[in-house]
């Protein structure tokens, strides 16, 4: 697993910002986003609006709220 860090420029809202998280997670989010049809950037729009803290951190705690909820015997 690579765990060093990557910085990607993203556009929320019509604003550029940089968004730094490990490759294990960028891998992640795109993976999530193509089994929702969303591009990386448009999940990333959906993080942000519902965040009350640093954005890097609210993507690592969403990916690991979606991957705890399709392990879930619930499932999907």
């Amino acid at each position: 697993m690579d765990s060093a860090i990557r910085k990607r420029s993203v556009t929320i809202a019509g604003h550029s910002t940089s968004v730094s998280l490990e490759a294990a997670f960028w891998d992640a989010l795109k993976d999530i986003a193509a089994s929702r049809g969303v591009s990386v950037n448009a999940l990333i729009e959906q993080i942000d609006e519902g965040r009350s803290g640093n954005l890097s951190s609210a993507i690592r705690v969403f990916v690991l709220a979606e991957f705890s909820r399709l392990r879930s015997p619930e499932g999907p």
